[in-house]
């Protein structure tokens, strides 16, 4: 850039910015070619980058980009006066409300410092040799010393001098400016060790590594600064993240999770003739392998997938959330795949992929509740046909409307449907279904507690993934789906026999058998009923191999697990979300992005309920639910 760039930081611009920070309004505005200000509401620090004039610099002005405070600018000679005078006003209005103010500035170092090899990240800090502020400095220096990248943990230098601007750059500030507005100044140099050194281009997983470190970093930096030279203590240093939402973002959550709606990889993988295949299979003495159907498949899977990668998850400043999108992505990715491989030897190994390996703890686990005593007991309560069932949910749907009227999860009895299961936020019901009264409280908290809630509680989040489901939500939501039958009283041994013996069956397919080898290790191997071992069985062939069924036992142990740090339970209710993703729920609950849950699950409330979690939260393991029920 030379000095013809449009010089777009005019002085009515610059009161504009000023009088939008006063209001406390965000601030979201082009300066010039390359140059932005994105300033989310009232902080007390700015990141800063000019983009240098003489050589590339790939890549740099990424690493602030995910701050809720940034600058991103030129050092062309021609425009530093207007820059100055911007930074100027910006520093005096933020610094006005806190007492005080962080200006942080961050450029890149010669390439000639990243030929060795292992490329290991290194960071230079400038600091001021007056008025140092010395407790933030420490901070810095604690939270660049842990960024890592290839295992090689970084090195930090840090020196005292005047001028903290880059070399052969202005200073932004006088030194009389910085006295008048209380303003600190420290300048990183950073090794650039996310791009090519010889051809320069940006490597992305290494920019992906650096972006999340050099994020959170500074973050932790400004919130030392704000608690020790400022009016404002934030909590967590997660206060001081983004808030606003870009274009970016919603537009690729808006994609994805249109995608998302567009197939049920679930309904899709569901025989249609169960019923039918069942009688066949009884008729031929349990040895001929079913042939199963299935509905047509209602999206092309092409089509799909070319509207998945239309997502603009590129353009997202967030590097947390351009992560969490990435994960999703990449699972939606896979199940458009699995979609597209229904019934091919493909099938199963797709769904390897998707669900994971059995390992051996697991497969343990499962063998040990198979080895229980086993109650078989006849059940004493009325067996419930499709259309009974189906009258006992939609009470159970009126109850929660009661409490936010917007639910709108609806209940249907379909021909085209075996056994039951919720399908964006409906309860769907096989019209040849039955439930016993005894299994009626822990089948309607599983289905409409959990998994019905949970898109009804992720609709009313501003991410729409919080009701598409995040990457790898299966695992936690059937786990707090199993643990909602045992907290109303409703799990049995035998229920958790049945969950454990869909563990062995997808080991079974994993390892090769057949579908006559798995349902007779089942029935003789295990001891279940015939229909029982044929609807296990079925469920894990169905499309090829459908491995989902293990995450119900997973999940269970996964939450037991949870509870052991003695968290909260209400923000696993806040959508379909995934233990994996609580960190960036937190987050963004610091953050004030995400909201409190609309509707809690009504056995939360019950106080046999309380007292049941109350008694695991004290002893959380599975040998403790076994002994209660």
């Amino acid at each position: 850039m030379s000095s013809g760039a449009a010089n777009t930081i005019t002085d009515e611009l610059i009161n504009e910015i000023s009088q939008q920070l006063t209001n406390n309004q965000s601030v979201r505005r082009k300066l010039h070619k390359h140059g932005r200000v994105h300033i989310d509401r009232q902080l007390p620090f700015l990141c800063l980058y000019r983009r240098p004039v003489e050589r590339n610099d790939q890549g740099t002005e990424a690493l602030l980009l995910g701050q809720a405070s940034y600058l991103e600018t030129t050092a062309d000679p021609a425009l530093q006066d207007k820059i100055n005078e911007l930074v100027s006003h910006i520093v005096k209005t933020q610094s006005a409300a806190f007492g005080g103010f962080l200006l942080i500035e961050l450029w890149a170092g010669k390439e000639s410092d990243v030929t060795e090899q292992p490329v290991k990240p290194s960071f230079h800090l400038y600091a001021p040799r007056q008025n140092t502020p010395n407790r933030v400095l420490d901070s810095f220096d604690n939270a660049l010393q842990k960024v890592s990248l290839r295992k090689q943990a970084a090195s930090v230098k840090v020196s005292y001098q005047d001028d903290c601007s880059p070399p052969s750059l202005p200073a932004l500030l006088s030194t009389e400016q910085m006295q008048q507005y209380e303003c600190s100044y420290l300048g990183l140099e950073i090794k650039p060790v996310y791009r090519d050194p010889s051809s320069g281009e940006v490597l992305p997983f290494a920019m992906r590594i650096m972006r999340h470190a050099l994020t959170q970093t500074l973050k932790k930096v400004c919130y030392s600064f704000s608690h020790h030279n400022t009016y404002y203590k934030p909590a967590h240093y997660h206060e001081l993240g983004r808030r606003a939402m870009t274009k970016a973002v919603k537009d690729t959550d808006q994609q994805l999770a249109k995608v998302s709606e567009n197939f049920d990889l679930l309904l899709h993988v569901t025989p249609v003739n169960a019923h039918e295949t069942w009688l066949n299979f009884q008729q031929s003495n349990f040895g001929q392998t079913p042939e199963f159907h299935y509905r047509p498949r209602s999206a092309d899977p092409a089509l799909l997938k070319r509207q998945l990668y239309q997502a603009p998850l590129e353009k997202i400043e967030d590097p947390t959330l351009a992560d969490f999108f990435a994960s999703k992505r990449e699972e939606l990715d896979r199940q458009i795949t699995l979609l597209n491989d229904r019934n091919t030897p493909q099938f199963l190994h797709g769904s390897i992929q998707l669900f994971g390996q059995i390992d051996q703890s697991l497969l343990d686990t499962a063998k040990h509740i198979l080895a229980q005593p086993s109650t078989k007991q006849t059940t004493t309560g009325e067996l419930l046909d499709a259309e009974q069932f189906a009258e006992k949910a939609r009470q159970e749907v009126a109850y929660y409307q009661q409490a936010d009227a917007s639910l709108a999860a609806k209940v249907e009895v379909r021909d085209d449907i075996t056994g039951i299961l919720v399908s964006h936020g409906n309860f769907l019901i096989g019209s040849d279904a039955h439930v016993s009264e005894t299994r009626l409280a822990a089948t309607l908290n599983h289905e409409i507690g959990t998994h019905a809630l949970t898109y009804h509680n992720g609709k009313k989040q501003p991410l729409q993934q919080l009701y598409a489901g995040v990457a790898g939500y299966e695992e936690l939501q059937e786990g707090l789906a199993v643990l909602a039958e045992y907290l109303c009283g409703g799990l049995t041994i035998d229920r958790l026999q049945l969950l454990a013996g869909r563990v062995l069956a997808v080991d079974s397919i994993i390892a090769g058998a057949d579908f006559v080898e798995t349902f007779t290790m089942l029935q003789q191997g295990y001891g279940f009923k015939p229909f029982t071992s044929f609807t296990i069985t079925m469920r894990v062939y169905r499309g090829g191999g459908y491995t989902k069924d293990m995450v119900y036992l997973r999940g269970l142990i996964d939450v037991i697990n949870y509870l052991q740090t003695d968290q909260e339970l209400d923000i696993l209710y806040s959508g379909k979300i995934s233990l994996e993703h609580l960190p960036l729920l937190h987050e963004l609950r610091w953050r004030e992005v995400l909201k409190p849950i609309a509707i809690s699950p009504r056995y939360l409330s019950d106080k046999q309920a309380q007292q049941r979690l109350n008694a695991l939260k004290l002893d959380p393991n599975l040998a403790h639910i076994m002994r209660n029920i």
